[in-house]
This record gives C-alpha cells, structure tokens and sequence, in this order.
C-alpha cells in the first residue's frame, strides 16, 4: 500500500435504478445529504482520496459531492474518476455526455484502466480489479434486497474482503429512509422561529 495514503471506493446504484431522471429530484437531494455526510465523516477519519467510476447515479453524484467539500476541507482529500474504457460516455446522448464531461473535468485525476473503447466484458473485471488493488475500503450505496448493477462491484469487495483487511460500507435503502427524515427534518427545522 501507499504508505499513509487512505483511498476509499464509492459506487453504487445508477440514476435509472433509483427511479431519478433529473436533479431536481427529492430523493436525488437526500442521495447528495448522504454522500455528503459520509464523504465528510471518511475526510475526518483519514481519507486522502475519493475514487470513484463515471457511471450516472452515484459514482457522479458523489464526485460532486466530494467537491462541494472542498473548500470546508481545503488539501486535505482529493477526487479521482476511473472508467473501465475509453470513450466511456460515448453512446450516451448529448446531454448525459455534457454532464459526464464537465464532471471529468473538475476531478483531481482522470484514467481509463483500458485504453480501447469497451469490446469485452474483461475491461470490466479489469477495472473492479484495479479499483479492489488501488483502494483501502469501499462505500456502497446498495441494497441486498434490491439488486442492481452494483451487485457485480459487491460480489467482488466482498470475496476480496473475505481473504484480505479490506473494510466496506453499505447503504442500504433502510438507511437512505432514515437520511430522509432526518434530512427534510432539518429543512423544516431551518424554517423555524428559535
């Protein structure tokens, strides 16, 4: 491992599993008050670097996340996309590519772990496998219950966290619920007279 380095893994469900189409969502607000909250708390314990891939849904979520941070937490963390392949967005529509790029671009590190543009389901395990290799822990917006594509990025924490000290999170949609009412709480708090 790198010295004293701690990087920590986020991923988690994509935008369409959550039933989210556009940022003005309510639940894409307690999504950002969860990342926020855990990306704050994992900046205290250590973390030096926040890795994640370029999926829409939580993976750019968090990006943003993680850079709403940093003027709270100036040098203290720093923000890396991986993407399994090259032209990672390319048939995407324009839109979802727009966002995609100016994501990319407010990252501190950007790579792809294949330099070809997706042709084999191996750049995928390729890429888990540099992610489980270059990570020290990993956060999961994920539900058992609820399986989605994030169950492939599961399995492979999991087996590896059988075998070796590697500690992983999940949040499940029992803890999103309960980020809900704590979140809208805190809006209608903020509405009060004291």
């Amino acid at each position: 491992m790198g010295g004293n380095l701690s990087r920590l893994w986020v991923t988690g469900y994509r935008s369409y599993e959550l039933g989210i189409f556009d940022n003005h969502d309510k639940k894409r607000d307690v999504i950002n008050y969860v990342l926020r909250k855990e990306i704050t708390a994992e900046i205290e314990n250590g973390v030096d670097w926040i890795i994640t891939g370029g999926q829409m849904g939580i993976e750019q979520w968090t990006i943003e996340a993680a850079n709403s941070l940093k003027s709270e937490y100036p040098d203290e963390f720093q923000v890396s996309m991986m993407v399994p392949f090259a032209e990672f967005s390319g048939h995407w529509n324009e839109n979802n590519q727009a966002i995609y790029n100016q994501i990319k671009s407010q990252v501190d590190f950007f790579a792809s772990t294949s330099n070809q543009p997706y042709n084999s389901p191996q750049q995928l395990r390729n890429y888990q496998e540099f992610m489980i290799n270059h990570t020290d822990s990993a956060l999961l917006v994920y539900d058992l219950d609820n399986p989605g594509k994030t169950q492939y990025d599961y399995n492979v924490i999991k087996k590896y966290a059988d075998k070796h000290p590697y500690p992983y999170r999940l949040i499940t949609f029992d803890d999103l619920q309960s980020a809900a009412e704590e979140y809208f709480e805190s809006l209608n708090n903020g509405f009060q007279d004291e």
